[in-house]
């Protein structure tokens, strides 16, 4: 599989909402910049301690500017529309409180693992263990990937 094939059946219909206590999730898109840049830009060493972000060098110690932001989030719009990997903001109303990465592997076997990541606020901090735990039921429930495929740290 390359980076750029779709790791979900053509059939599967990709979920563009999930609701949680406390919590909703939407495809993450350029909507978001503003309010995605200041929940992550305002909790970067959080994120960066969260597992499954340590040592990975996002987010930037230093953050990046909103024009920089834009167009990682329409990076990750453009890999959602061509099922090649999909983010979620993770929102409480309108507010953006976190982010969820749903992405082929970048090395594995075949078929390639799913690498999930998630990240939530300092100050939300204790959603994090409940977030983990909603989408680890929705991965299993609702997605197409076998069991045993999907990584996605601990919590």
């Amino acid at each position: 599989m390359s980076d750029q094939e779709a790791f979900v059946p053509d059939d599967f219909d990709v979920p563009l909402e999930l609701a949680g206590e406390g919590f909703r999730l939407e495809p993450l898109g350029e909507q978001h910049n503003e309010r995605d840049l200041a929940a992550w830009g305002g909790s970067i060493a959080h994120v960066r301690a969260t597992p499954g972000f340590e040592g990975r060098g996002w987010p930037p110690p230093a953050g990046m500017s909103a024009e920089d932001n834009r167009r990682d989030l329409a990076r990750h719009a453009r890999d959602f529309a061509a099922r090649t990997g999909f983010t979620y903001s993770v929102l409480d109303g309108d507010e953006v409180i976190g982010c969820v990465y749903i992405y082929p592997a970048k090395e594995g076997g075949s078929p390639r693992p799913v690498h999930v990541s998630s990240w939530v606020r300092a100050d939300r901090a204790a959603l994090d263990g409940p977030l983990y735990e909603t989408v680890s039921r929705w991965l299993a429930e609702v997605w197409p990937f076998e069991p045993g495929r999907v990584e996605y740290a601990a919590r």
